[in-house]
């Protein structure tokens, strides 16, 4: 059974950091792409970042690029968010997701619709 499971949210004051995982069980994410998205409140989920196990190649949203960044640690099967200089717009609840990947398919993977397995979310809450 696949499990992801996030951590690492929490109120921060604006300007601040903060870095998320998710552990992942029951994948090995060296087969895997995986993601994180977001979702505030009343609006739609949104991509923020992605990383491809094969290579560890990433691509992120421009409304996060040079100050979110993704990674991984295959040893551990966990992946992070590395996220600073945040801005009460990144309130939001944070997911990390996970698909098989198709090493001839060189697409990035940034709608939700793409990743079959998902954790259960983590907030973060970045007040002014």
């Amino acid at each position: 059974q696949v499990r992801l499971v996030e951590s690492g949210g929490g109120l921060v004051q604006a300007g601040g950091s903060l870095r998320l995982s998710c552990a992942a069980s029951g994948l090995a994410f060296s087969r895997y792409t995986a993601g994180w998205f977001r979702q505030a409140a009343g609006k739609d989920r949104e991509f923020i970042a992605t990383i491809r196990w094969i290579g560890g190649s990433t691509n992120a949203a421009d409304s996060v690029k040079g100050r979110f960044t993704i990674s991984r640690d295959n040893d551990k099967n966990t992946m992070y968010l590395q996220m600073n200089s945040l801005k009460p717009d990144d309130t939001a609840v944070y997911y990390c997701a996970a698909r098989p990947q198709d090493p001839f398919d060189n697409r990035w993977y940034v709608r939700q619709n793409e990743y079959p397995y998902w954790g259960q979310g983590t907030q973060v809450t970045v007040s002014s």
